[in-house]
């Protein structure tokens, strides 16, 4: 859907002349020249820019072909906003890694900013972001994060996963919200100091409200919102977005309020408490950083963060292994040959299980869960790769691109788990494997997602085997994606008959 039709058929005469006067002002103001050569890119058109080049429900497929005729840096103009995409390994690790600190800054987004009021972890920058992603990193460690501690929470966590699985004797089922719910469960754990039930109306209805902003934040109408922020809160296309978060950050309230009266120092359960008792601590400066406002934000962040993208990784691999039974009877033949049945997978698998390894790598790869990247922007005047990027520009370090590299992948468009396993089987690590970003913004909850997936997944597998439903063949089963900001699988049910 181009950005034309999308107006032509959803905006009448009225708000259709008042965007073209408001617009036109954004022209004007937008058409003043950088400093320096900027990349190059498509001409932009009059108070459009290249949006109509731009397909609103999959905006990354038009910038790998943008990329494919402009190369791995080039500048889009959306509205009178100019944006450059930086693509390809090659250029997003220089921009990322090697020129971290002139690519470090999170872009002034207006859908984020409005949603998040460059709060918490993920939105925030400067000197709060340091102090808040310094102590982030240091608190999931101390629940747990990458030791044996969590790794026992994944565990409990799963075994009521394979019961639910369990209860539905075969018969198809849609594994979204359950899958959801339990991974959510663990990052709950370390958030809250304790899981929810599954059934719990409070605890469905966030992962619920979850789901849908992720769906929402990456619709043709909030993709609008951030290229013409003013005609779109004229047309409140925000406003079920808000209606949400403010659903969210009431129960977040109501929590910290909760364990603030129930506070002891000498019991931190979780990183609430944690947070809670280095407001106590702080001193001087660190007193602005540590705010009940990037409390709830670094909250939302990181439930956000810990759930969407695992469970929606999960849901890809249960698809795929629906779409390719010769790879799922592999895998399950490796579990077997390693983890004795009636024992957990634990994370020391990982280094003697190469296939699976390689399996849950090439999911995530191919699935391409957050292709665009969260958008950054540069704090100063930036000169990259012969071009100068002015301050305040946004970039898109485009991780499709990255994942999707035609330089660094053999079948890149196909699902193959021989990219990461070398000639005798064994897995190969492989530096353009990017789904948690790159650099100073890479995911501080990396190294958790990586043992939830593994102990997830091989959890499963080693329990069940998916099939399609009854009437559906594997040529039916579609991998297209469905549109929102998380790439996930289309509606679909699952069949998981017990492995005996």
């Amino acid at each position: 859907m181009t950005v034309l039709s999308y107006l032509l058929t959803r905006i009448d005469i009225l708000l259709y002349f008042t965007a073209f006067i408001v617009l036109f002002l954004y022209w004007i103001h937008g058409s003043k020249k950088s400093k320096g050569k900027m990349p190059p890119g498509p001409r932009p058109l009059p108070f459009i820019g290249n949006l109509n080049l731009l397909d609103l429900k999959k905006p990354y497929e038009s910038l790998m072909e943008l990329s494919e005729k402009y190369g791995e840096i080039f500048t889009v103009h959306f509205g009178s906003k100019k944006m450059v995409v930086i693509a390809g390994y090659s250029a997003v690790k220089e921009a990322l890694v090697n020129q971290a600190d002139d690519f470090g800054e999170r872009a002034d987004t207006p859908l984020f900013k409005l949603t998040n009021k460059e709060k918490g972890i993920v939105f925030s920058n400067g000197e709060s972001w340091k102090a808040l992603r310094r102590f982030t990193l240091s608190t999931l460690r101390d629940f747990g994060m990458g030791k044996k501690t969590i790794e026992a929470r994944i565990q409990d966590e799963l075994i009521s996963l394979i019961e639910n699985f369990k209860s539905h004797n075969g018969k198809p089922f849609d594994t979204d919200l359950i899958m959801n719910c339990a991974v959510s469960n663990v990052i709950c754990s370390i958030i809250f100091g304790e899981r929810f039930d599954y059934d719990d109306p409070v605890f469905k209805q966030l992962i619920q409200i979850l789901g849908a902003n992720d769906k929402l934040s990456g619709s043709p109408k909030l993709l609008l919102f951030n290229f013409f922020p003013r005609i779109s809160t004229f047309l409140g296309t925000h406003k079920q977005l808000m209606k949400n978060m403010d659903d969210f950050i009431e129960f977040v309230l109501k929590r910290i309020k909760h364990q603030r009266q129930e506070f002891d120092t000498n019991a931190i359960s979780g990183f609430i408490d944690a947070y809670l008792l280095k407001q106590e601590q702080a001193s001087g400066q660190a007193e602005k950083y540590f705010d009940d406002e990037n409390l709830v934000y670094s909250v939302l962040d990181l439930f956000g963060a810990g759930t969407e993208t695992i469970s929606t990784t999960l849901r890809w691999g249960m698809l795929l292994m629906m779409k390719y039974p010769e790879i799922q009877k592999k895998l399950q033949e490796e579990i077997r040959t390693h983890i004795k049945q009636g024992q957990m997978p634990t994370a020391d698998d990982r280094r003697k299980m190469p296939y699976t390894e390689a399996v849950i790598h090439e999911i995530q790869r191919f699935a391409n869960i957050v292709p665009l990247n969260v958008p950054h922007t540069t704090p100063s005047d930036v000169y990259f790769r012969g071009y100068c990027i002015p301050k305040g520009t946004e970039v898109i370090p485009f991780l499709t691109s990255v994942l999707y590299d035609k330089t660094q992948w053999e079948t890149p468009y196909e699902f193959n788990p021989n990219h990461f396993l070398d000639a005798a089987g064994k897995f190969v690590k492989r530096d353009a494997f990017m789904p948690f970003s790159a650099g100073r913004r890479v995911c501080v909850g990396e190294s958790l997602a990586k043992m939830e997936l593994f102990l997830f997944f091989t959890g499963l597998l080693q329990s069940f085997t998916f099939y399609p439903p009854p009437g559906v063949s594997r040529e039916d089963i579609s991998l297209k994606p469905g549109t929102g900001f998380v790439l996930f699988p289309l509606p679909h049910l699952v069949c998981a008959k017990l492995n005996f």
